[in-house]
């Protein structure tokens, strides 16, 4: 066995300028969400896709489910490779939807530029790389000409960055896949089996608008939504005291990330729009945590004259708890990463949230493994100059590769 796992790494030494030049194609293609016009890069994905002799079936998502979620256009790809009777089928998934670049980039944030063994680009962290990790895995079991039972399924979908529901779980939904296990991108040196859960909500705070000579004769809505930010950023005090026993997982907490209203400087604002986001261990209950948030915000609104509030969730993701099922996936990952990297990999927790979670709730045992640095900040992901080292790339590749032939072969 060792023999061949020498093989597929040797395979992927040889083919990986190819992997490379394939990771460049997809980052030069913009996935930006919002807007979210996600369906041409799954066509080019199909198309580069087809050139490895790898057919890839669309699932595109009804226009007005995916107006309905802010988006513009989501196309998800599934590529089957069937093999033998007699083992499990593993979906690999990675999404292709990417925050918009944002400004400090000093690298073209679509160049796919290659500098100092780093490959610079929007989404080529999170989470194209690991378009690239699984295909040129999947690509690598299968040239050794070897017995293999089972399938993979690779599933690149567009729907992470607003919550996943029209990405996989719209695949799980209909019925267009049932994977035995599941691996969705993440990073190198950690197998990742629990996360945060993300309760996301928009708050509209109304008033009355006035002429600001005269502002007795309205009702500020901004001093409404300062005073409920003020309680709001309260509660992260609070919420240090509460303690999640995962690994890598800290506390919950609290951010507000958007923030509108107002017409003009001379005009008492009528309206003030706040989004917020709360990340939730996976020992909290998130109906209560929604129905603290609820009351947080009515209290300090009660507390303004005149100040009316709505509060909308926008967003649930439930927090992702381990299957007991998932340990082949996580012991195999562990042994071949410690093989490749030289270093043990531990099984721990993170604060994001990701798509993992919808397979799971369908009871599919899933893990968070793909190619990237210890932290999230290192690779600069949703920052300017994202980027992935390749020699992380390379041996993700190889650890995943070698993972697929332990359990297909």
């Amino acid at each position: 066995m060792t023999d061949r796992y020498a093989s597929l790494d040797q395979w992927i030494d040889a083919h990986f300028d190819e992997e490379v030049r394939f990771l460049q194609a997809l980052v030069q293609v913009p996935t930006d969400t919002p807007p979210g016009n996600n369906a041409p890069h799954a066509e080019r994905t199909a198309e580069l896709l087809a050139g490895f002799g790898i057919p890839a079936e669309r699932f595109p998502v009804p226009a007005a489910e995916v107006h309905a979620y802010g988006m513009q256009s989501v196309t998800n790809l599934i590529a089957r490779r069937r093999y033998a009777d007699g083992g499990p089928v593993i979906a690999l998934n990675a999404h292709g939807d990417v925050v918009p670049p944002g400004e400090g980039w000093t690298h073209d944030p679509y160049g796919g530029e290659v500098v100092d063994g780093k490959l610079y680009g929007r989404a080529s962290a999170v989470s194209k790389c690991d378009f690239a990790t699984y295909t040129f895995a999947t690509r690598a079991i299968e040239a050794l000409g070897l017995p293999l039972k089972g399938g993979v399924e690779l599933h690149f979908t567009y729907d992470e960055e607003f919550g996943g529901e029209l990405g996989p779980g719209w695949l799980l939904k209909h019925g267009h896949t049932k994977p035995d296990y599941e691996i969705a991108a993440g990073f190198s040196y950690q197998v990742v089996t629990a996360h945060n859960g993300c309760l996301q909500m928009e708050v509209t705070v109304h008033g009355v608008m006035a002429h600001a000579a005269i502002p007795h004769t309205g009702v500020d809505a901004l001093q409404g939504a300062t005073a409920i930010l003020s309680a709001l950023y309260a509660q992260n005090a609070q919420y240090k005291k509460i303690s999640s026993q995962v690994p890598g997982i800290t506390h919950p907490y609290l951010n507000v990330g958007r923030i509108e209203g107002g017409t003009n400087t001379n005009v008492v604002p009528g309206k003030v729009v706040l989004k917020l986001d709360r990340r939730m261990i996976p020992e909290e209950d998130p109906v209560a945590v929604e129905a603290d948030i609820r009351r947080v915000i009515t209290e300090a609104a009660a507390a303004v004259p005149g100040v009316t509030v709505e509060i909308k969730r926008l967003l649930m993701a439930h927090a992702l708890q381990p299957l007991p099922g998932n340990r082949p996936l996580v012991a195999a990952l562990q042994r071949h990463g410690e093989a490749v990297f030289g270093e043990p990999i531990p099984e721990s927790g993170t604060p994001l949230y990701t798509d993992v979670r919808l397979y799971c709730e369908r009871g599919i045992p899933a893990v968070i493994y793909g190619a990237g640095p210890r932290t999230v900040r290192e690779s600069n992901a949703k920052r300017a100059d994202e980027h992935i080292v390749l020699d992380d790339l390379r041996r993700a590749t190889k650890v995943v590769a070698r993972t697929l032939l332990e359990l297909l072969g």
